[in-house]
C-alpha cells in the first residue's frame, strides 16, 4: 500500500502555472462531458434533441454565398 501511496503523491507546493491550467482544464472538461451526458439522456430533454435530429443531412438553400 505505501507503494501506490507514494507511486500517487503530488508535490502541491512544486506545481508551476501551466501544471495548475492542465489541472484545472482537465477538471472543467470531466464536468463539461459529465453535464453533457445527463442533458443528452435526460428524459425530458428527448423531444428537443429528437427535433434536430435530421439537421446534419438537411439541405442549405444557399449556392455561391447567397443569403436568404
Amino acid at each position: 500500500m505505501t507503494d501506490l501511496k507514494d507511486y500517487l503523491h503530488t508535490d502541491w507546493a512544486s506545481m508551476t502555472v501551466n501544471d495548475w491550467i492542465g489541472v484545472t482544464m482537465t477538471v472543467v472538461v470531466f464536468i463539461m462531458m459529465i453535464w453533457a451526458y445527463v442533458y443528452t439522456f435526460h428524459p425530458k430533454n428527448r423531444d428537443r434533441l429528437e427535433a434536430q435530429r435530421y439537421i446534419p443531412f438537411e439541405e442549405d438553400d444557399f449556392r455561391n454565398g447567397e443569403e436568404k
